[in-house]
C-alpha cells in the first residue's frame, strides 16, 4: 500500500514535532549549580559602583571568602543596612566617595557574620567586643550590638586608614578590639 505524498509530508511534519517533544520532555533534567560566590549590583551609575568596589578593594580582608552571593542594592536616601545575602546603600552615602568607604565595609561585614559566624562564634566575639546581645532588638544604642561591633571592628581591622570614618563617627564600635588581634581572631575563627 503505497501513501499519498501529501500523507508522506504531514506524517514527516507529526514525527518532527514528536521528536523534538521528546527532547525537551525526556532530556536530563538540569543539575542544580552552587550558588555563585561575589557580589552583584542592582542600580546605581558607574561611579556609584567604582565607590563601591574601591571600598572593597581598599580593605585587606578577603571578601571572596564570603560562601555566597551578595546582592548590593544602589538605592535612593542615606540609608545603609544589610540582610543575608542582600546590601542596601543610599547614594547620598555613596556620593562622600572615600568618604564611605568604611561604611560600605561595614555592611559587607554584615554577610561575614550571616554566612560564615555560627551561635558558637557570636556567642565569643560578643564578650569580646562588649556587647549587650548580639542582634539589634530596639533596646540598645547601636554601638552596644555585638553584630554592630563586629561589622566595625572588621572594617577597621582590616582598613585601618586616617581615611576611615568609622574610627571617628563610630568609634566605640570600631575600637572594641585592637585591630592585630582582631585579625588574628578572625583567622582562627574563620579557618
Amino acid at each position: 500500500m503505497r501513501l499519498p505524498e501529501a500523507q508522506i509530508a504531514g506524517f514527516g511534519a507529526v514525527l518532527a514535532a514528536a521528536s523534538i517533544f521528546a527532547f525537551v520532555v525526556v532530556r536530563e533534567p538540569a543539575r542544580a549549580q552552587p550558588p555563585a560566590r561575589g557580589y552583584s549590583f542592582a542600580g546605581g551609575t558607574t561611579r556609584e559602583r567604582e565607590t563601591v568596589r574601591a571600598a572593597l578593594a581598599a580593605s585587606s580582608f578577603d571578601w571572596g571568602r564570603v560562601p555566597g552571593h551578595v546582592t548590593i542594592h544602589l538605592v535612593r536616601g542615606g540609608s545603609c543596612f544589610a540582610t543575608p545575602g542582600q546590601i542596601w546603600l543610599g547614594r547620598r552615602v555613596l556620593a562622600h566617595g572615600r568618604g564611605a568607604w568604611g561604611l560600605i565595609q561595614h555592611e559587607y561585614g554584615h554577610e561575614v557574620d550571616f554566612f560564615m559566624l555560627d551561635a558558637r562564634a557570636r556567642a565569643s566575639l560578643n564578650r569580646v567586643l562588649g556587647g549587650k546581645t548580639w542582634w539589634p532588638n530596639g533596646r540598645w544604642r547601636h554601638d552596644q550590638y555585638g553584630a554592630e561591633r563586629f561589622a566595625s571592628t572588621l572594617a577597621w581591622s582590616y582598613w585601618p586608614s586616617p581615611h576611615n570614618t568609622l574610627v571617628r563617627y563610630a568609634r566605640p564600635e570600631a575600637t572594641a578590639m585592637r585591630p592585630a588581634a582582631f585579625r588574628r581572631l578572625m583567622n582562627r575563627l574563620l579557618r
